[in-house]
Formats: C-alpha cells, sequence, structure tokens
C-alpha cells in the first residue's frame, strides 16, 4: 500500500531534492550550450586539426558513460590537485558531457544557414566575427532550440546520476528516506511523479518558447 502520510511528511526534503536536481539541470544545460557552441563553431572551421580534435573529443564523451565521467571528474582530479566539490563535479561532467551533443546540434544549425546570407554580409562589409554573431548563430539557435530545449529535459532526468558521488538532490533524498522508512514503493513512486511533472512542465514551456520564436523568425 502507498503511504501518503509518509509522502506528505517526507515532502519538504523531496522539494530541495528538486530544486537540487533542477540547479544542476540547469547549470549543466548552460555550460554544455557556452562550450558546446564554441565546439560546433569550431567543428565547422577549415582547420583540421582543429576539426579532428574536436571529433576527438565528442567521441570520447559521447562513447564513454556519464556515470563514469561524474566519478572521473570527483576522484581523479584532486589526484592532481584540482579537487571540486560534489555538486560542482557532478555539474561539470554533466555539462561537458551534454557539450558533445549540442555541439553536434548546433553544428547542424550552423549548417542549415544559407551561404547567399553569409556572403551578402560580407559584401556588406561585416567581418568574420560580426557574421557569426548577427547572422549565423541567431538563425542556427532557432533552427535548433527544439533539439536544445530536449537536452534540458533529458539532463533533469541525467542529474540523478549525481547521487552516486553523494549529491544529495531528488533521487538521493529519496533514497535517504527510503532507507530509514523502508518504504521504497511510496518515495520512489513520489519521486517518479515529481520527475514526470517537472519533464512536463518543461516540455510545455519549451514547446510555447519555441511557437514564439518561430512566429518572431517567420514573421
Amino acid at each position: 500500500m502507498i503511504d501518503f502520510q509518509l509522502i506528505v511528511d517526507s515532502f519538504p526534503k523531496l522539494l530541495r531534492g528538486t530544486i537540487t536536481t533542477l540547479e544542476i539541470a540547469t547549470l549543466g544545460t548552460l555550460i554544455g550550450i557556452i562550450f558546446g557552441t564554441v565546439l560546433g563553431l569550431g567543428n565547422t572551421s577549415k582547420n583540421k586539426l582543429l576539426r579532428f580534435l574536436i571529433s576527438t573529443y565528442v567521441t570520447i564523451m559521447r562513447g564513454t558513460p556519464m556515470l563514469i565521467q561524474i566519478a572521473i571528474m570527483f576522484y581523479f582530479l584532486p589526484q592532481i590537485g584540482l579537487g571540486l566539490p560534489r555538486f560542482w563535479a557532478a555539474t561539470l561532467a554533466i555539462g561537458l558531457n551534454s557539450a558533445a551533443y549540442i555541439s553536434q546540434i548546433v553544428k547542424s544549425g550552423i549548417q542549415s544557414v544559407s551561404m547567399g546570407q553569409i556572403e551578402a554580409a560580407r559584401v556588406m562589409g561585416f567581418s568574420h566575427w560580426q557574421i557569426i554573431r548577427f547572422i549565423i548563430l541567431p538563425q542556427a539557435f532557432a533552427v535548433v532550440f527544439p533539439a536544445l530545449g530536449n537536452e534540458l529535459i533529458t539532463l533533469v532526468k541525467d542529474s540523478s546520476l549525481a547521487s552516486t558521488i553523494g549529491v544529495v538532490e531528488l533521487t538521493k533524498e529519496a533514497s535517504q528516506i527510503s532507507s530509514a522508512t523502508y518504504d521504497f514503493m511510496s518515495i520512489y513512486l513520489a519521486v517518479a511523479c515529481i520527475y514526470l511533472i517537472l519533464t512536463f512542465t518543461l516540455s510545455q514551456i519549451l514547446n510555447y518558447v519555441e511557437k514564439r520564436i518561430t512566429r518572431h523568425v517567420t514573421s
């Protein structure tokens, strides 16, 4: 049977964990977008060495489990004098992993911008960075916004991996409560509902923003 009273009593702790989960997902996405954009731009460069290095990074990050990357960030970096708090070790690892995927998303968005617009900007005297800032990136992000939104939703769920190094986010809070009460079903059912609410709400918000962006771009 589901113990609703236990769920109610545990709500403050679950809410605290939910806030931490959202912080990890949001910061991880921001790191992913910033670094992923740099990688995406570099991936369209004519420099073969740069493209090779970026491709190697993307292959490694996409080809190894995020759980291992979080563990390396937390346990290995202190061995070379670069120790980070648990929260930031997990968030940075998640962000760098996300950057590998976002770089490919941004690359496809950049490639969707027509060469005619770029050539026209050059004729008008735009510098290389002005073309990137005012011509390429705005249109690229408008095209790939749905994919970036999906990445945020994915990181909300992937943030649960931070619990493996002791970050007390939603899943870790649930684990601690269920271990103390021995009622795993009630607590994890509540957690599943919280994750569902989070992802559904984010999906609706992102769909609304996407429609506004599409309307602005096409008008």
